[in-house]
């Protein structure tokens, strides 16, 4: 996309940010659901399917210029950047390995926003990636899925599950399957998990699949190939993007701070004036500062196939996670007393900023990956 056009459309989303999305973000807050009518005026916006390809109907984004419009959705309500953040990048893991038919029946759909898919990796009795127990074994043109996940983003409103299992027997990478599962299939049971302590509104589940059928045709990819939909195809791309969620809910709680610092007045003096405060929006800035060039830099680079992408995505995301911790936290010292109230609009941010610990992954995974990929350097001569 052209600078010009680039320009118009993040001042459209920046204006839907500072308008309806502020009214939208007050009525989710006060009756903790998120309404289908929300979806609909986003995919009504051309909001959910932004960052697709021109001929899949999209804007024909580059990645780094779909992260500068995340940065803007992500000053916004938590749940409202979750929705934007989910539909535009669960296509991208399934359209390298979707066949013709599959990217007619789920990829196309799900972009358009006509389908709900919800991203399945995590289990409650296990850890990520080749930990994954929950397992299929094949009748004929039918796999039987059998077992359970949890923390499922979107598991109760969904209409397909994007799901990861492995073939039963098998260990580690080899015999992994990625799996469109249908909510509605025999054998799925759904436990809403939605109350949370931010991200107001959107909906979680813990599922179990008791010999749930599901269509061979369903299957993205070869087996064996199941983790590699799920790891390189979404969560590379998404814990980049998590990490340019950080870096828009960080400067939302900058600018609410430096607001409230310009209006309140201590012992006849503007709190802005006050050296201590300085010092912490100071410091704010340059963190800020510092994982936004961190985060471009993962994004530019998984943009041009880099091999250090999956690396850059883990440390751009644990630096990011870290940074809006320190962000709001000196975000919320700077209102005082008034910003633990729920009537002060940095208390919800401070809510929402939690999640991102461990959205896609906690910071003790993210380093896992990074000195993975530091040993593997090492070990042939490399660099790093």
């Amino acid at each position: 996309m052209g600078p010009a056009q680039y320009e118009r459309l993040r001042q459209k989303v920046t204006a839907w940010v500072t308008g309806p999305g502020e009214e939208w973000a007050g009525r989710i807050e006060a009756t903790g659901q998120v309404p289908e009518q929300l979806w609909a005026e986003l995919r009504e916006e051309g909001f959910l399917r932004m960052a697709a390809p021109r001929s899949y109907g999209g804007h024909g984004l580059s990645f780094t210029q779909w992260m500068g419009l995340m940065e803007i959705f992500s000053r916004s309500h938590g749940s409202i950047r979750m929705i934007v953040h989910v539909v535009n990048g669960i296509w991208r893991a399934m359209d390298p390995f979707a066949t013709d038919e599959q990217r007619k029946k789920f990829v196309l759909p799900a972009i358009e926003g006509d389908i709900k898919i919800a991203f399945t990796l995590t289990e409650p009795g296990n850890g990520t990636g080749a930990d994954i127990t929950t397992s299929v074994v094949r009748d004929g043109e039918t796999y039987r899925l059998t077992g359970d996940k949890h923390l499922i983003t979107f598991g109760v409103r969904c209409d397909y599950y994007l799901l990861a299992a492995r073939v039963e027997g098998s260990t580690g990478h080899e015999g992994t399957v990625s799996l469109l599962v249908p909510r509605d299939a025999e054998g799925v049971h759904v436990e809403d998990t939605s109350q949370t302590m931010g991200v107001t509104g959107t909906d979680h589940a813990t599922l179990r699949f008791e010999r749930t059928p599901v269509p061979v045709a369903n299957r993205l990819g070869k087996e064996g190939e199941g983790l590699d939909v799920a790891l390189g195809g979404f969560l590379t791309p998404s814990r980049i993007s998590v990490g340019m969620s950080c870096v828009g809910l960080a400067q939302r709680a900058q600018e609410l701070a430096l607001d409230y610092a310009e209006a309140r007045h201590t012992f006849g003096k503007k709190l802005s004036r006050r050296q201590a405060v300085q010092f912490m929006l100071a410091e704010n800035a340059a963190d800020i500062e510092a994982a936004k060039q961190l985060v471009m830099h993962a994004a530019r680079t998984f943009e041009e196939g880099g091999e250090d992408a999956s690396m850059l995505s883990s440390m751009a995301k644990m630096t990011a996670v870290s940074m809006l911790t320190r962000v709001t936290d000196n975000a919320l010292q700077v209102h005082g007393g008034l910003g633990y109230w729920k009537t002060s609009p940095i208390e919800r941010v401070y809510r929402d900023a939690r999640a991102q610990r461990f959205e896609e992954g906690t910071n003790e995974i993210q380093k896992t990956v990074v000195f993975r990929e530091l040993l593997r350097a090492h070990t042939q001569g490399g660099n790093l």
